[in-house]
């Protein structure tokens, strides 16, 4: 199945406008992206377009696009780092712990807490 591209624009009050441009007279509205997402897929279920995969295309001004594209790619990078972060910490858990430091000592080295020292340990 081809994918469909949906459309999304704000209008004058704030609502989200939503079409499909390949399906005319496909369009629909929602006061939150997610609700014009929900009303949209109804919408194309009365042309009888089911299960299809949307492509959507959110239009606001080009500086705010490049905001949130920005965002979304330090979020990614957070993620990342995070998950070696967490990954450091567990391998370092596990050694304090085969040395034989107690779980206090190893979160008061760590800047931890014991509990947080023995989800790492356990987890």
């Amino acid at each position: 199945m081809k994918p469909i591209r949906v459309v999304f624009e704000r209008d004058e009050s704030g609502a989200w406008i939503v079409n499909v441009p390949r399906i005319k007279g496909c369009h629909s509205y929602g006061r939150t992206l997610d609700q014009a997402r929900t009303r949209i897929k109804e919408a194309l279920r009365l042309f009888d377009v089911r299960d299809a995969h949307l492509t959507e295309e959110v239009r606001l001004p080009a500086d705010l696009l490049g905001m949130v594209r920005q965002a979304r790619r330090s979020r990614q990078r957070a993620e990342v780092q995070q998950k070696a972060a967490q990954a450091d910490l567990r391998r370092v858990v596990s050694r304090l712990a085969r040395a034989g430091l107690s779980r206090r000592d190893a979160g008061d080295l760590l800047g931890l807490s014991r509990q947080r020292v023995q989800q790492l340990k356990t987890g």
